[in-house]
């Protein structure tokens, strides 16, 4: 393998989520010497947040339970997910991850990740969401494990922070900062953006949805440097307008979860694949709350279905019928409180009315955020009680509270928080992951996937963007390194 320093790779790759190490582990695999420039202290960028799970037809635990299901199907069935921006997808690219998806959690499978499933998400004719075990940190774990090695390199605490061009207008490496210092890094073979998304670019999201521009990402890194990057040597990015959001969260608790906490092992995730199938539900019941009540907010419907919103100074501030992301960004310290009548909070303790949702694994009612969040849930028999609980002002909460007319006791969950989830606007690529100026010509040397590599595909619906991530990074990874596909 030819040398890998600080100055000079043949294949450098821009961030180190599961597209960017993905890529870098398919170059290696050419025999390419790699480097990885990562701009945080630990690889996993968004990978690391996200709940993990994939949807794909064809794959062996699909046979293995007795499905019958093929790409075409699945193809269809992401169209139930576009809504309003269908007529503009890139339809090749969503062929190419339905086509490739099982390839992929076959691959991932065989560096040591497990799965649990395959599970029901309707619109979803068929079982085919694959959920990964024991929680998303096994992406970077296993996928950086494979890339040490393949021998490849990775500097964090990078910034890259420009590309550079060379004299036929392709990219011939990046200047980034390291340890402080602008430092010029050469590629021999070609660059690969795998930088992320926009979804906490503010000046992205306000050029292109400027109503977003003051609501936070749930993953504050992802702030659209492969796209400001390329488009700077004359790249395009498409559908900079799609972005999902704001959704309401809650805040992390103080001390990760149970399940955030348990190791990545082979053998642990095998284990819980083994008792999930088995066992009974209600024995694994309480470990997933523990991970659902930390990662995921309310549900629209019980807003809909009659809880309030109140501001810090305990004054509501919008109808909650409608989405109310927006209003709450813009309330002080971006926060608001739910407050449910004691009816509503026994309608929501059981089936079917559920508080939040893991698609394809579990449901949370109001008891499970009593139990697993009790810095979150508040109760209490009157309203100046719950101001008390709740550290909100009295005056107001009480007066908020009588005009509505219902009767207490009265539950509160809160803070809760506005954020943008991610974007699905990404740089003009071609079917070999190349990045395209405005007037659809190769920048030469040049690849990007992952959310910076979308290419207009529309990734909406559960389980595709994790598995573009890896699809589009191998992919990408071996064409950088002058390999066929």
């Amino acid at each position: 393998m030819p040398g890998v320093g600080l100055n000079a790779a043949d294949v450098l790759v821009v961030g180190a989520g599961a597209s960017g190490l993905a890529a870098a582990i398919e170059a290696a695999a050419t025999g390419a010497s790699v480097l990885v420039l990562e701009k945080n202290a630990v690889p996993g960028g968004s990978s690391r947040l996200s709940v993990g799970s994939i949807n794909a037809a064809g794959s062996r635990l699909q046979r293995r339970a007795g499905i019958v299901d093929t790409p075409d199907e699945h193809f269809d069935d992401m169209a139930h997910f576009v809504g309003a921006f269908g007529a503009q997808e890139n339809l090749a690219l969503r062929r190419l991850l339905v086509d490739h998806a099982a390839e992929t959690l076959h691959w991932l499978m065989s560096l040591g990740l497990s799965f649990y499933g395959p599970t029901a998400d309707p619109p979803h004719r068929h079982p085919r969401m694959h959920n990964v075990l024991p929680n998303s940190s096994a992406y970077p774990h296993y996928l950086w494990k494979e890339a040490r090695r393949r021998g490849v390199q990775m500097s964090c605490n990078t910034e890259v922070l420009e590309l550079i061009q060379a004299s036929d207008g392709g990219v011939s490496g990046v200047v980034a900062r390291v340890a402080g210092q602008r430092t010029e890094i050469a590629a021999r073979l070609g660059v690969v953006l795998c930088a992320g998304d926009y979804s906490n670019g503010a000046a992205m999201k306000a050029r292109f949805r400027p109503e977003l521009a003051p609501v936070p990402g749930v993953n504050p890194s992802a702030t659209g440097d492969g796209h400001r990057m390329a488009e700077a040597i004359g790249a395009r990015i498409v559908n900079g307008e799609v972005v999902y959001g704001p959704g309401l969260r809650f805040g992390p608790p103080a001390r990760p979860s149970l399940l955030q906490r348990l190791p990545p092992s082979w053998g642990l995730g095998k284990l819980m694949s083994l008792a999930l199938a088995v066992l009974p539900a209600r024995l694994f019941r309480p470990f997933v709350m523990s991970f659902m009540t930390a990662s995921l907010g309310p549900e629209p419907s019980l807003l809909k279905s009659g809880a309030m919103l109140v501001n810090s100074l305990g004054e509501r501030f919008v109808d909650e019928q409608q989405a109310p992301g927006l209003a709450i960004a813009a309330q002080p310290g971006g926060q608001a409180w739910l407050l449910l009548h004691d009816a509503l909070a026994r309608r929501y303790s059981a089936p079917p009315h559920v508080v939040s949702t893991a698609p394809g694994v579990a449901f949370a009612y109001l008891p499970d955020y009593r139990r697993h969040r009790k810095d979150l849930y508040r109760s209490a028999a009157t309203p100046g009680e719950l101001a008390r609980a709740t550290g909100l002002p009295a005056p107001a909460l009480e007066r908020v509270l009588s005009a509505r007319g219902e009767q207490g006791p009265w539950h509160a969950l809160g803070p809760l928080e506005a954020r943008i989830v991610i974007t699905d606007g990404g740089l003009a690529v071609n079917s070999s992951h190349q990045v395209l100026r405005g007037d659809g010509s190769v920048i030469a040397r040049l690849y990007a996937a992952g959310a910076a590599g979308q290419g207009g595909a529309l990734l909406a619906g559960n389980g595709h963007h994790i598995c573009w991530a890896v699809t589009s990074g191998r992919r990408a990874g071996r064409f950088a390194a002058g390999a066929p596909s």
